[in-house]
């Protein structure tokens, strides 16, 4: 039998075994484009046909899963820049307060900081366009102050002690964006890092840390990924393959048209050995569930904290033809063992997905490790002590740490936190003392151990809480601070005072030094840093005994 015969008959059979596929696709096609023809000729209005293919497509994603979507071109810019590690822009770090754009940090070496931007300025107009006062959306100032290198934006500067605008012309350039927030040591022995995402710069960011806290005599490490909802796999996988041995699986990959793809630990690793702690939380998810679920799986550090996020389905990107993107997903992520580490959903039922925080904290699963129940077929076993894990959602941590709802419960404290009181009084303490603050503490430690928040600063926070509600409801009745006010004012004090000399200590140096301020309340890392430094404890959880 020649090829070309032999190739026909296959083609032909092929073809046979799948008409019956391929004709309901055909007739699917048909619907939608006789649909759309109809609407476009018929229609008793005229339609923006464009929006109402965006919104099909909306509409069939939303079928399918919570993180089947689609993002229009512009949604597609602001999705990757966080992740690429660098965007055009002018070296800024900025919050969005009562209407006028303060500048919390000038990027070192950046275009703002040539041009003499200090933080604490309030950037008023830029290109002659009013921002300030004018209730403008964050990504309507973005768009602003954003643009390509080399390319010039004029901006006008309130600062404090000056008369009038300053003005200012930046040149932009190419900004880095930085997902490691933090790194120091913690005491002689023992480091710590914090990574707030997986961005495509994370591994070389998280081996330039651990690198410097190896050469200060690092023998165990805290890895805190608290908050940390994700990013690239690439990146999670590198920085799993830190801490594996050669060969041992970090994550697979598999779905319905995707056939099982491992990702295997390298020769590489420079953490192999030596305590390892990570953290989790209830907002940690996808590459951090990767992470710490590879960890646990091959027993190779302990996982402290809350039971993760439970974000374990795999989107790729499909580019369209105007730049928009569909993120379809393809495939699901399981852990060594096996665990899917997907939490259930019905279809692409949002509104009951979104809701699985809110329903875990109402069961008590935030305050107790009892309160969370999983069935005997989601147990598995670790791979080298057999210790039971589970699967089905999220990372269950090897040591639970209850949520701090003391101080986060209070009505007041939601008060001072949602309106932004305690960044506004900050910062008009640094404006009145920056230069005071800077003689007087030479370096951070010295900072940290000699600076307080005094009993007549937090005074005057409560006081522009109270302001804060005349000015909302001048005609209101129940503006006044009661007695209910005053209790949880007491209660919440302590973390106020931490927050207001962490923005300052921001102000003055940077995120790490925030961090290291802001960790003196972090009860995770507080028992972490325990079970890391008890050996007995540290082998006791590793082993399951």
């Amino acid at each position: 039998m020649n090829k070309v015969f032999f190739s026909l008959i296959m083609s032909v059979l092929f073809c046979s075994c799948s008409y019956g596929q391929r004709n309901s696709n055909d007739q699917n096609m048909r619907k939608l484009q006789m649909t759309l023809y109809a609407i476009q000729n018929l229609y008793v209005d005229t339609v923006n046909e464009s929006k109402l293919v965006e919104d099909a497509v909306i509409g069939l994603l939303e079928k399918l899963d919570p993180h089947s979507v689609y993002l229009n071109p512009e949604e597609v810019k602001e999705m990757n820049e966080p992740l690429q590690g660098n965007f055009d822009g002018i070296g800024i770090q900025f919050n969005m307060l009562t209407d006028t754009l303060y500048v919390i940090q000038v990027i070192s070496g950046g275009p703002s900081e040539k041009v003499g931007i200090y933080p604490g300025d309030r950037i008023m107009m830029v290109n002659d366009t009013l921002i300030a006062g004018v209730k403008m959306k964050t990504n309507d100032v973005m768009r602003r102050l954003k643009g390509p290198k080399g390319t010039t934006v004029g901006v006008k500067v309130l600062r404090q002690g000056v008369s009038g605008l300053i003005e200012f012309k930046i040149i932009r350039d190419k900004i880095p964006v930085y997902s490691l927030d933090a790194h120091y040591m913690i005491n002689k022995k023992t480091g710590y890092i914090c990574l707030n995402r997986f961005a495509a710069t994370s591994h070389d960011e998280f081996m330039k840390a651990f690198k410097s806290l190896r050469s200060q005599g690092m023998e165990n490490l805290i890895f805190d990924l608290q908050g940390n909802g994700g990013g690239y796999l690439v990146s999670a996988i590198d920085i799993a393959d830190e801490f594996l041995k050669q060969g041992e699986t970090i994550v697979y990959t598999e779905g319905e048209h995707q056939r099982r793809e491992d990702a295997r630990a390298t020769a590489k690793g420079d953490f192999e050995k030596g305590n390892l702690v990570i953290l989790v939380d209830e907002y940690s998810a996808s590459a951090s569930e990767i992470v710490s679920g590879a960890i646990q799986d091959w027993d190779r550090g302990v996982i402290v904290g809350r039971r993760s996020f439970g974000k374990g389905l795999v989107q790729r990107p499909i580019p369209l033809s105007d730049g928009s993107m569909i993120r379809l997903t393809t495939a699901r992520y399981y852990t060594p063992t096996g665990r899917s580490i997907q939490k259930p959903y019905e279809n692409g039922n949002l509104e009951s997905y979104n809701k699985d925080l809110i329903d875990r904290y109402n069961h008590g699963e935030m305050l107790s490790a009892d309160s969370i129940h999983f069935p005997d077929s989601l147990k598995y076993s670790t791979l080298i002590n057999k210790r039971t894990v589970y699967g089905g959602g999220g990372i269950m941590p090897d040591y639970f740490v209850p949520l701090d709802t003391t101080i986060y419960a209070t009505k007041v404290w939601r008060e001072i936190n949602g309106k932004g009181l305690t960044y506004r009084y900050a910062i008009s303490l640094i404006d009145k003392n920056r230069d005071t603050y800077k003689k007087e503490y030479k370096n951070f430690n010295d900072f940290k151990s000699k600076f307080t928040i005094t009993e007549s600063m937090l005074q005057d926070v409560f006081k522009m809480m109270v302001d804060d509600r005349k000015n909302v409801e001048p005609d209101a009745k129940d503006t006044e601070a009661t007695d209910k006010d005053r209790e949880e004012f007491q209660i919440a004090k302590s973390l106020i005072a931490l927050q207001i000399k962490g923005l300052i200590a921001r102000d003055l140096w940077d995120m790490n030094e925030f961090r290291q301020i802001i960790n003196d309340r972090n009860e995770t890392l507080k028992k972490a840093l325990e079970i890391i430094e008890n050996q007995e404890e540290y082998d006791k959880l590793i082993s399951g005994k």
